[in-house]
């Protein structure tokens, strides 16, 4: 079975003895959390740092989604892997694959997805927690780089599925920010234009409700790169908001 290992991290896993499915499967590292054991199998995450780079590690046995397209199963690693490669392909930023790899051994579906820790970048939900310290003009340039990001995601025409706070790693660079998306598993194509489009952004700003309406317009002026559209689409957000909160 072909396994997917990034050629610019292939000389650090070999001389580490980490570039096969067995030894990424047998190494002894301690889980970054709880494993994850819904879907009638488990799912662990492990950090990994080898000379100066560092992975997160995630390897899974029997943790299965079930679609049209593999009514059977397959692993949730394997799906998520694709949408990695596909954001690579669209020019959408996001997480770094590593190493990819599955195997059936004695029944037993396993799969590894090795990918580049996000270090120096910071979630979301870490900057919204510290809103009330940040500067106005950085606070805008934060959401102006989340705005730019979700653009980039739709135009390219999908939609990420879980587009929350804690998914969305940012980091300034040189004055200039940087925005990127992990967990992509639940990530499909745009099916409905602009339903879709705000089915995708209304759970970033319900979570995101430090920023208030201002900071919704400034997201949305970023987004939409047209003034004339702003205030149609919060209202939309507003409706999508309370329709959620009446179920």
């Amino acid at each position: 079975m072909n396994d997917f290992i990034a050629q610019a991290d292939r000389p650090t896993l070999e001389r580490h003895g980490l570039a096969s499915f067995d030894a990424l499967w047998s190494v002894q590292l301690t889980a970054v959390d709880e494993p994850n054991v819904e879907r009638g199998g488990w799912s662990s995450v492990f950090r990994l740092e080898l000379d100066d780079s560092a992975f997160y590690l995630k390897r899974q046995s029997n943790h299965l989604t079930r679609t049209l397209a593999h009514p059977f199963g397959e692993p949730t690693f394997a799906r998520e892997f694709r949408n990695i490669r596909r954001y690579a392909q669209l020019g959408v930023p996001a997480l770094q694959a590593s190493f990819f790899g599955q195997r059936k051994v004695d029944g037993e579906r396993r799969a590894i997805l090795l990918t580049r820790a996000l270090d120096g970048w910071m979630d979301l939900d870490g900057w919204l927690k510290r809103w009330p310290e940040l500067n106005e003009p950085r606070r805008q340039a934060i959401i102006g780089a989340v705005g730019a990001l979700a653009h980039t995601l739709h135009q390219a025409g999908q939609m990420h599925g879980c587009f929350y706070p804690k998914h969305i790693f940012l980091r300034e660079q040189d004055g200039h920010w940087q925005a990127c998306l992990i967990d992509l598993e639940k990530t499909r194509p745009l099916l409905l234009g602009r339903r879709d489009r705000i089915k995708d952004l209304e759970p970033l700003v319900r979570r995101a409700s430090c920023i208030g309406d201002q900071g919704v317009r400034h997201l949305l002026n970023a987004y939409l790169d047209d003034p004339r559209l702003v205030e149609p689409w919060l209202l939309q957000l507003q409706r999508r908001h309370k329709a959620k909160g009446a179920r």
